[in-house]
């Protein structure tokens, strides 16, 4: 299992999502906002207790869960 010390779980903060240092941002909200379009600098400037190596870990958090997992997709 890769590393992430700055990806925290607590049963009773945020419903047990995977945070960035235990604060209340999750990495799938991380994750989304990027998804959506927004840069990392504006993440950064919009959260200014976030850190570069925070978004970049909850990237990599997503990657690796995203890699453990199987889904199947239904083509329409």
């Amino acid at each position: 299992m890769p590393r992430f010390d700055r990806i925290t779980q607590q049963p009773d903060m945020m419903g047990g999502k995977p945070c960035i240092r235990g604060m209340r941002v999750t990495v799938g909200m991380i994750v989304g906002m990027i998804g959506a379009g927004h840069s990392i600098e504006e993440l950064l400037s919009d959260y200014p207790y976030l850190e570069r190596e925070d978004i970049l870990q909850s990237l990599r958090y997503a990657a690796w869960r995203a890699d453990d997992r199987e889904v199947l997709l239904v083509a329409e």
